[in-house]
């Protein structure tokens, strides 16, 4: 069996709720204005997310208070160390930031995680980003490309597994091994005829992952 490595986004994957939406929903109603100017491509993601995590203007203890309390699958944990206990490496790849990916971790207790995404701060009652254009998986649009990085892991993994939900999946899905896809990202998919499995939890690819040999309970 060959190196290999599961690569996972996180808002709306591993957690039921997409932080932005969290602080749209309990901060900044104006934010669902902003939300439909980003849909319609009005709005780069990243300037939508640094104009969504700058307006939530709260102390730093509830801001992390409100990233606990994200529902998560609840099954990811036991995925992780499954995935590690089989040989594999599992990362998380996000266009959203890892201020707030890290505090889950920990909740968690995830260990041996490596986490790429936008790199987040604590300041002036907010969240902010900071977008570093001379990083090597820097984009113009989302902050980090999701491709690079999978292109890039490809060169250190014979097989690299990926799960998402969303748009920004659909870049680093054209060059995982196998993709693993849920609600919109499932339709964006089939209509760029991009092979993929359907899943609604972790369970679900675990199981696929035990009957391809994968992983051995």
């Amino acid at each position: 069996m060959g190196k290999w490595a599961f690569v996972s986004d996180f808002d709306g994957t591993i957690s039921k709720q997409d932080f932005y939406w969290m602080v749209i929903e309990k901060y900044f109603p104006e934010g669902n204005d902003l939300y439909k100017k980003w849909k319609a491509a009005v709005l780069k993601d990243i300037d939508f997310l640094s104009a969504i995590f700058t307006s939530i203007h709260q102390e730093e203890k509830q801001i992390v208070e409100d990233i606990l309390s994200l529902p998560i699958d609840e099954y990811v944990p036991t995925f992780i160390e499954n995935v590690q206990k089989n040989g594999g490496d599992f990362y998380i790849l996000s266009a959203g930031t890892d201020y707030y990916i890290n505090h889950v971790l920990k909740k968690y207790d995830i260990k041996n995680v490596e986490v790429f995404s936008n790199e987040g701060y604590f300041k002036d009652n907010n969240v902010h980003m900071n977008i570093d254009e001379k990083n090597w998986h820097y984009s113009e649009r989302y902050g980090i490309d999701k491709a690079k990085v999978i292109k890039k892991l490809k060169e250190k993994y014979d097989t690299i597994y990926f799960a998402g939900d969303s748009e920004p999946d659909t870049h680093p899905a054209k060059f995982a091994t196998m993709t693993f896809a849920k609600d919109a990202l499932k339709e964006l998919l089939r209509s760029n005829d991009v092979p993929f499995v359907p899943y609604e939890n972790f369970t679900d690819i675990e199981n696929y992952l035990i009957k391809h040999g994968e992983i051995c309970k």
